[in-house]
């Protein structure tokens, strides 16, 4: 198998000698200094890049030149102190993962992995903080499945939404938790979602990439 080629943008020495303990069987490195190199790397029909947070005049995760500027990327975003509120703007400006700057290599490894994959990668407080969310940001019943569903598929949708599992939802509404999987079976792939941190994040109105799975690292 050839390795496959990502760009590690940071202007730390310090951080790119660490990023470069990277496996070279498995990993390609390649250094980069800024967003414009990143630019250069999707025109050479790349995708997977690691993005560290100290670089010099980062936008605001806010700014609407991410949606540009990670088009077609698959980039993780790495931070020398990580916080759940920053890692909320990271995600929603359209990358596929977050974690730690100096993560051990292994960790790095897994978390390109993953992302190269199609998934992405967070910690688990991050998870947490994004459930929440969506618990805050209820929407109208009716502005969210776009009436592919039946009622019964919407009440199952809403109970795992919310982050009901099976067994519950099945006390709840009388039905087995085979009947629960069949429904929540037909749910994603009415939606086009994967996972039921996507539903959640459709369901209450807090977009995802439409493509994705979650990874929470162990």
């Amino acid at each position: 198998m050839k390795p496959v080629p990502v760009l590690l943008i940071t202007h730390d020495d310090l951080l790119w000698q660490h990023w470069r303990a990277l496996d070279p069987a498995r990993w390609l490195a390649a250094r980069g200094r800024g967003l414009a190199d990143l630019q250069r790397w999707r025109e050479q029909g790349r995708t997977l890049a690691v993005l560290d947070t100290g670089l010099p005049r980062l936008p605001s995760w806010q700014d609407p030149v991410w949606a540009a500027s990670l088009a077609d990327l698959r980039v993780v975003v790495a931070s020398p102190s990580p916080n759940d509120e920053e890692g909320t703007r990271v995600l929603g400006a359209g990358a596929h993962g977050y974690c730690h700057g100096y993560a051990p290599a292994a960790a790095l490894s897994q978390a390109l992995e993953v992302v190269a994959s199609g998934g992405i990668w967070m910690g688990r407080s991050l998870v947490s903080r994004l459930l929440r969310l969506v618990a805050e940001r209820a929407q109208d019943s009716q502005s969210w499945d776009g009436g592919l569903l039946t009622e019964r598929e919407m009440t199952v949708a809403r109970y795992a939404a919310n982050g009901q599992a099976n067994a519950p939802i099945a006390e709840a509404l009388g039905i087995t938790e085979r009947t629960v999987k069949a429904h929540l079976s037909a749910v994603f792939e009415k939606l086009g979602v994967t996972d039921r941190l996507q539903l959640a994040l459709l369901v209450h109105g807090i977009s995802a990439p439409a493509d994705s799975r979650m990874k929470i690292p162990s």
